[in-house]
């Protein structure tokens, strides 16, 4: 006879013992589809928009290898145009802006709130069918023959191109309602939902970023749809609006898409840097330093994100005076970026620092980012600018921005709150050789691509100078070594599913509420409402100083916390 008893929170009629969570409340299909629930909504995120990472890594794989050899290998000038337009709106719109609100963000926010859910999970749930709508558009137009205006939709091209720009404009459009959805939520739910006693100082300085994000989502979104549906009324209608054979001004499509797609960049970083507040934090064993700071930071960067669109239109017929004007404005959006990499060293300063593979994506996180938001002084500089416009330099410094910051940072929240949405442990060693693996292999990828790029090789272009070449092999043994280096987590995850060793409430010891509820949560996220009476991220105690080993680790979870917990009394009645 067993002598496991069943407890309130088995789940009825499974075996004594079993815990509910929201992984196996409900097995069915349509419980996942129909479900209301953020964590699953969450997992549905990351599903989709792996897939759509695959979709577009394979466009850009293709052009890579094409681009080996300065007169091609295998695609004519059509198809080079429909694979790199292909992967830049794939990336952009149906990776990068949903990557960390959708996924993270909807996993995270209502837990460290103490919330039960977000504010309203119907609207939660049609935001992921809205991305799904947009992303089936999207895929089915590359299907049907694919796009050719680039991710940007330039006029007076897009106005005339003979591919599939309709379809795929419609998929953008509908994805951005998405945004939308998502967006409205998380401020409605960080205004009225928060646990008593969590005070907006006392937040996770990932919320305040999520928070940030949502501003720019709400705002700066519509503006886009509102674009993009022009272009489409003048396809279709022959209304003159941004041809110029109609009527039109093409450079004002490039003010109203800009007005956009530039502080949609904040969108994709911002989380970003909410994510690596958590893990330096966590794996310095330290409180954040200048907390306010790093908040107001990410609201600084909201608001100013939107003042900056022109320095996309120096080399267009912009006044001199407004190419001043937006010049000073992207210097000054620096400075908010700059605190947070400030404080984040100064954190790590005398810090116990415990080098998991997370803290390593962590650090990765800030050389890179350091390295993009530097070489964008050159960009946001009206005379160097007008040599560097449309080169190599600008994919490079975007790519530093926004593969090398928005995706490690991805990478390191999945690896940090894995244990969190599973329930398992990944294989910590392999993780940090694949960390490793991933900053090697960026850095091939795209700091040739700089070198180039100053040399003058414009982006885009299907040929090239041959003495380029020697810069285009290694840019492209690089991203060989970087699909490895992102291979290997998709394994390793998928791997733990099944093998991996059961990962206990919080088996990084860090703070937060997050994980004072198990791994995986339950589908009510917390059995009683917490009452919050601390300050975040107050690592700074005793107990909290020393990073626990992994013998510690092991210990713990196999006497199921109680060993910590011993450990801690017998130093208090020491003390």
């Amino acid at each position: 006879m067993s002598d496991i008893t069943a407890n309130p929170g088995d789940i009825p009629g499974a075996a004594p013992g079993t815990r509910e969570t929201y992984l196996n409340w409900r097995k069915t299909v349509a419980s996942w589809l129909l479900t209301g629930d953020h964590k699953r909504i969450a997992v549905m995120y990351i599903i989709s928009i792996t897939f759509m990472f695959s979709l577009g890594a394979a466009a850009i794989g293709l052009v890579r290898i094409e681009l080996t050899s300065p007169h091609g290998l295998f695609m004519t000038h059509e198809t080079y145009n429909r694979m790199f337009s292909m992967h830049g709106i794939l990336m952009v719109f149906f990776f990068l802006v949903p990557s960390i609100p959708a996924t993270l963000g909807n996993f995270l926010v209502p837990i460290m709130i103490g919330a039960r859910d977000l504010a309203f999970p119907r609207l939660n749930l049609l935001s992921w069918y809205l991305y799904i709508i947009g992303a089936v558009c999207a895929v089915s137009a590359m299907a049907f023959g694919g796009v050719d205006t680039g991710w940007t939709f330039y006029t007076p091209y897009s106005a005339l191109s003979n591919s599939n720009v309709d379809l795929t404009i419609i998929g953008v459009f509908i994805a951005g309602f998405s945004s939308i959805a998502t967006g409205i939520n998380f401020l409605v739910t960080i205004h009225k939902m928060r646990a008593p006693g969590l005070t907006w100082f006392r937040l996770p300085l990932f919320v305040w970023a999520m928070y940030a994000t949502s501003i720019i989502m709400v705002l700066g979104t519509p503006v886009v749809a509102i674009t993009l549906s022009l272009v489409l009324v003048e396809r279709v209608l022959h209304i003159g609006i941004f041809n110029p054979a109609l009527g039109g001004d093409p450079v004002l499509f490039q003010h109203m898409f800009w007005f956009y797609s530039h502080p949609a960049v904040y969108i994709m970083i911002v989380p970003g840097m909410g994510v690596v507040s958590e893990l330096i934090a966590c794996f310095s064993r330290k409180r954040i330093f200048g907390y306010h700071f790093i908040a107001f930071s990410s609201i600084a960067i909201a608001i100013l994100g939107f003042f900056v669109w022109g320095h996309h239109l120096f080399v267009t017929s912009q006044s001199m005076y407004a190419g001043m004007f937006f010049s000073l404005v992207s210097f000054v959006v620096a400075v908010p970026s700059a605190i947070k990499v400030f404080n984040w060293t100064a954190t790590i300063y005398k810090g116990r620092v415990w080098m998991t593979a997370p803290m390593l994506y962590a650090l990765g996180f800030i050389g890179l980012f350091t390295i993009g938001g530097l070489t964008g002084l050159f960009l946001a500089t009206l005379g160097s600018d007008v040599h560097l416009h449309d080169t190599y330099f600008v994919i490079a410094h975007f790519h530093y921005v926004m593969v090398g910051g928005a995706i490690l940072a991805y990478l390191g929240g999945m690896h940090f709150w894995w244990p969190k949405i599973t329930g398992k442990l990944y294989p910590e060693a392999i993780a940090r050789v694949a960390a490793i693996i991933s900053f090697i292999g960026f850095n091939l990828t795209f700091f040739p691509q700089f070198i180039v790029g100053y040399l003058g090789n414009p982006r885009r272009y299907h040929f090239y100078p041959p003495e380029f070449q020697v810069w285009h092999v290694l840019s492209t043994a690089g991203a060989s070594v970087l699909a490895v280096g992102y291979f290997i987590p998709l394994c390793y995850f998928l791997w733990s599913l099944k093998y991996g060793e059961d990962a206990g409430p919080n088996p990084w010891g860090a703070i937060g509420l997050e994980w004072m509820t198990p791994s995986p949560p339950p589908s009510h996220n917390f059995d009683e409402l917490p009452v919050v009476t601390w300050e975040a991220y107050s690592y700074d105690s005793e107990d909290m100083n020393e990073p626990p080993t992994q013998m510690d680790l092991a210990i713990e979870r196999a006497t199921g916390g109680r060993y910590r917990r011993a450990e801690t009394e017998t130093r208090g009645e020491g003390e």
